[in-house]
């Protein structure tokens, strides 16, 4: 791989992190979550290899999955609550999803099957 490719995605994951952390707004931390999964998946799949490829489209399947969960969970608190706010998660449905998308995200047990694999 290219040192500057290697070196855009290591800065674009890097500010994927930045933005999410930092974000107060459901869309600009769902915007951070894409921009680190978009990043890593060419540096998942940068050996050629069948099983990297595999890797990376398990990943971004699981990692689109968990995206869409989110924002499910963001529009369902929107809608009940009237607010895209962060901190504002106050309906039990909400907080299940978005439980349930971090869990997909970060390969925690019962969504953890995918993880060994990538």
């Amino acid at each position: 791989m290219n040192p500057y490719a290697k070196l855009t995605f290591s800065l674009s994951l890097m500010l994927g992190t930045t933005v999410t952390i930092s974000s107060s707004h459901w869309m600009s931390a769902w915007a951070g979550l894409e921009i680190n999964t978009l990043a890593i998946i060419p540096l998942i799949s940068k050996s050629h290899h069948p099983r990297a490829i595999e890797a990376a489209i398990k990943y971004f399947l699981v990692q689109a999955a968990a995206s869409t969960l989110l924002l499910f969970s963001s529009m369902i608190n929107a809608w009940h609550t009237g607010q895209w706010d962060i901190t504002q998660l106050n309906h039990p449905t909400s907080s299940l999803l978005l439980t349930t998308a971090i869990a997909m995200k970060l390969g925690l047990v019962p969504f953890h099957f995918w993880f060994p694999e990538v």
